[in-house]
């Protein structure tokens, strides 16, 4: 699982992330950066990424056209770095388990 980092997420994490999550980016080195939520939204979908963000606004794109890409929404305020890496490496097995189940899921919250 690549995960794609939005605008609001340090692009600084990607290197941090690679050991577990192989592939994953910011939407800043993919050339993203100013694009709409859709725009992020179709090129997650079509290069098979997982989006992770702080935003609402992909909770609305994920209930009105579902998965895929699934969301990661950390609900965890203005907080430094290592506390985003840090929640998003512990649960990984939580996160594949999630996954596992064979149930299409659009969003998961961490906080």
């Amino acid at each position: 699982m690549k995960l794609l980092l939005d605008e609001n997420l340090s692009r600084r994490l990607v290197p941090m992330l690679q050991t577990v999550y192989p592939g994953s980016s910011q939407v800043d080195l993919l050339g993203l950066s100013g694009s709409g939520d859709h725009t992020i939204w179709a090129y997650a979908r079509e290069h098979e990424f997982v989006i992770v963000t702080k935003d609402d606004d992909y909770l609305d794109l994920s209930a009105h056209h579902g998965p895929p890409p699934l969301v990661i929404r950390l609900v965890m305020g203005n907080c430094s770095n290592a506390r985003v890496l840090a929640a998003l490496c512990d649960r990984h097995a939580a996160i594949m388990e999630i996954l596992g189940r064979g149930r299409p899921v659009g969003v998961i919250e961490l906080g």
